[in-house]
């Protein structure tokens, strides 16, 4: 359940993306939370996350199964770590998140041939963090 994202992960078309509006809702449940609280929860979900996508892999038969979308919940809180939970945060981190997942800038897809739980999810954390970088920019940034 929690490797397939409740579910999410299993959706015919884009589990990807999937996956990661399930991060949405999550990241809007941890929202009230003090910044501190919400780094040790994004750390703790990252941590999880690489043994569950580990485990899952091994139940699939699956090198980073498809249907494994933890790892897209996971980065995406990376992504929203840097900035306030709000309408537009999400959205805009929403969108650089799965341009980050989907493109693997350098060296994010080399992260993929790191063994078990820690290839399904690094990359993705990566893609977090760039995601989350652009992020404070554009709040750094906006007027």
């Amino acid at each position: 359940m929690l490797a397939t994202g409740f579910g999410t992960g299993l959706s015919p078309v884009a589990p990807g993306t999937a996956g990661t509006l399930a991060g949405v809702l999550i990241c809007l449940a941890s929202w009230p939370l003090p910044w501190l609280f919400r780094f040790f929860f994004v750390v703790a979900i990252s941590a999880v996350s690489i043994y569950v996508a580990g485990e899952a892999e091994k139940h699939y038969g699956n090198t980073d199964d498809q249907r494994i979308v933890i790892d897209e919940i996971a980065g995406y809180q990376v992504a929203m770590l840097p900035v306030a939970v709000t309408g537009l945060h999400l959205l805009t981190a929403f969108v650089l998140f799965r341009i980050f997942d989907i493109w693997k800038p350098f060296p994010l897809k080399h992260f993929q041939k790191f063994p078990g739980g820690w290839g399904v999810v690094a990359d993705d954390l990566g893609a977090g963090v760039y995601a989350g970088i652009l992020m404070l920019i554009l709040v750094f940034l906006a007027p």
